[in-house]
């Protein structure tokens, strides 16, 4: 029988893991950008994606090198910022999970894990692998807001909504606009993103008043910033980290045409 203190050295170096990180580097939007190979050592498996690279980071800092650029902030999942390629896939290679919930537990000894920015043209890269996603924000102030009256707050329950049409509306409104779908997209678009805030808001009271302009504004914004035209592919759903349904595009799409027929 192998005592326990001994047992326990065997798990620890179990759940230590070596890597080797192919990682993106590019000064800015106008720069070539390349691959740059990096070791790390004694990883513990249960770190975070975002805590390993804080590790690399941190052995570059020391070594005198630049640090590697990456957008985060929650670190909970929420926020949408930590936007990578990782593997080829984006955020990682584990269903509805975004970077920052991405453990390296899932990787083993020894890999090699290539890690890119989003690429797509509406998203330029600002630095390594940060890029600019202003474009959804433009996106949103064409036409994803509703109008409200000044005043107190109207109660909670005042306005009755059927329990199907408000799960509907929630499960749209889970979209954090991260990008995913733009990056899984062959063509680029931003349709689910679109999609999802467009019907979050038709689905509901509030947003009626501006239903039909919404629409309109919004997709258009999206041709004009650049994204592609959705082509049902569905590898957007795929990569979504918050599990988006592409049933949502045709709702968006019947939304447009609604608004066309009526005028």
């Amino acid at each position: 029988m192998i005592p326990y203190i001994q047992l326990k050295e065997v798990i620890n170096s179990m759940e230590t893991l070596h890597l080797n990180l192919k990682i993106w580097r590019q000064d800015g939007p106008n720069d070539s950008g390349k691959f740059e190979l990096y070791k790390v050592n004694d990883l513990n498996a249960h770190m975070s994606f975002l805590e390993m690279l804080d590790v690399l980071n941190e052995q570059l800092i020391e070594s005198g090198d630049i640090p590697i650029a990456f957008d985060h902030d929650c670190r909970e999942g929420i926020c949408g910022m930590c936007s990578m390629v990782i593997n080829g896939k984006p955020h990682g290679p584990i269903k509805g999970t975004t970077t920052c919930q991405l453990h390296m537990r899932h990787f083993i000894d020894g890999d090699t894990i290539t890690i890119e920015p989003w690429r797509a043209t509406s998203f330029p890269v600002i630095k390594d692998l940060v890029v600019d996603r202003t474009s959804f924000d433009r996106i949103i102030q064409s036409g994803g807001y509703i109008s409200a009256n000044t005043g107190s707050a109207p109660d909670g329950n005042a306005i009755p909504i059927g329990k199907n049409i408000a799960e509907d509306a929630f499960d749209a409104a889970a979209c954090i606009g991260c990008g995913a779908c733009v990056a899984a997209c062959k063509n680029a678009s931003a349709s689910l993103f679109v999609a999802a805030k467009v019907s979050q808001l038709a689905l509901l009271p509030q947003g009626q008043p501006e239903r039909g302009e919404r629409v309109l504004n919004m997709v258009s914004k999206m041709d004009v910033e650049g994204f592609g035209h959705c082509t049902n592919t569905g590898s957007c759903e795929a990569e979504c980290p918050k599990e988006i349904s592409v049933d949502y595009i045709r709702k968006m799409n019947w939304e447009f045409h609604r608004k066309n027929i009526k005028g």
